[in-house]
């Protein structure tokens, strides 16, 4: 059967969207390696919570995040980032902020062409639930924030999902990066202070919020939700761009990655070996090249204690437990040098990893 113009064109347009419209990564809450969905505390710090999410607090309050099963019905949906008020802040300071954050590489929206004549207006959707009703405020901005753009949303009914689109038209100004620094800040206020209030529209003043914000930590336990969060090129909030997991995992997996290995699983780490001195050297392929050298390096304990991190000789601990010497890393894998340990065996001999009794975890991080 032919295709008529029409099918022609919408093919076009959906060939056009598949996959990547959506600019945000884990927009539906699903990847979360850092914490597999345990409660974060965040008090006047910030933090990582589900997978490209950071949370920021500059308030008298405390809140906690984490990733959620709360999801509005027949959307899909599976998990929400949640925030909790756990300790009340009931005014917010003229130079206060709380922020839920996610910095886009400038690789992945460099077509929107910020900055030129040529830009490109762009539409933010997403879902929210909130105790607290009333007006918060969204905002983009660059990576300097010398170009900012508040605009407002409304909650009308507390403890309800609803869902919020907002478009923006695309700046002609300031300097937008467009390799692999943050390219856009895309972030929602919980609550912000009167000093960063004003008028909607791009603005070069530190405005990053419009008049009328709510204080979301006016009481205590307030809980605010958050998932289907979309940026997409246009003027128009099209459906949610629903990745497969292992694509959206891998995705996150440039900003960071983290490896939990069972008891005796050690030998799977890679190249391991060790030598009559005590040293051994072992080396982290990563899933996926990373945005740049990692920048965090995590690693567990050394020791024989639950819980830690070991080398053995045959199938005994080494006389003496040494410790870790130095890293060197590259986008694509991380080399650690540990030294000190005693009787792993003569030179060029192989030296096992080894966990002891509860799982353990190396993270790699190169977030924006």
């Amino acid at each position: 059967m032919a295709l008529t113009q029409v099918d022609q064109g919408l093919l076009g347009t959906n060939a056009q969207y598949t996959g990547f419209k959506n600019r945000i990564i884990n927009g539906a809450m699903v990847i979360d390696q850092r914490n597999a969905g345990a409660a974060v505390s965040i008090d006047n710090t910030s933090s990582y919570t589900v997978d490209r999410w950071e949370i920021q607090d500059n308030t008298d309050g405390v809140l906690s995040a984490q990733q959620s099963t709360d999801v509005p019905t027949g959307q899909g949906f599976v998990n929400s980032l949640k925030i909790t008020a756990t300790t009340a802040d009931t005014v917010i300071g003229s130079t206060q902020y709380s922020i839920i954050t996610q910095y886009i590489e400038g690789y992945n929206v460099a077509d929107l062409m910020f900055g030129t004549a040529l830009a490109q207006t762009v539409t933010l959707s997403f879902w929210i639930k909130s105790a607290v009703t009333g007006q918060y405020s969204t905002t983009l901005q660059n990576s300097g924030g010398s170009r900012i753009n508040p605009q407002s949303i409304t909650i009308n009914s507390a403890n309800t999902w609803e869902k919020k689109t907002v478009t923006f038209v695309g700046d002609t100004s300031g300097t937008w990066l467009t390799t692999n620094g943050k390219g856009l800040t895309v972030q929602i206020y919980p609550a912000l202070g009167s000093s960063y209030l004003g008028s909607a529209g791009w603005n070069a003043s530190s405005i990053f919020g419009v008049t009328g914000q709510v204080n979301f930590f006016a009481t205590i336990n307030n809980t605010l939700y958050l998932t289907g969060v979309q940026l997409e090129k246009g003027s128009t909030a099209t459906s949610f761009d629903y990745r497969p997991y292992g694509t959206e995992l891998l995705l996150c997996q440039r900003y960071y990655q983290a490896y939990q290995y069972q008891q005796g699983a050690g030998c799977g780490f890679g190249y391991i070996r060790g030598n009559s001195t005590g040293n051994v050297f072992w080396v982290q392929q990563l899933a996926v090249p990373m945005r740049t050298t990692p920048s965090t390096i995590t690693t567990p304990t050394i020791g024989t204690a639950s819980g830690n991190f070991t080398f053995l000789n045959g199938e005994g601990y080494a006389g003496t437990q040494g410790s870790l010497n130095s890293t060197q890393a590259t986008p694509n894998q991380v080399w650690f040098y540990f030294t000190g340990f005693s009787t792993l065996g003569s030179a060029q001999t192989n030296s096992w990893a080894y966990v002891v009794s509860t799982p353990v975890t190396f993270a790699f991080g190169a977030e924006l």
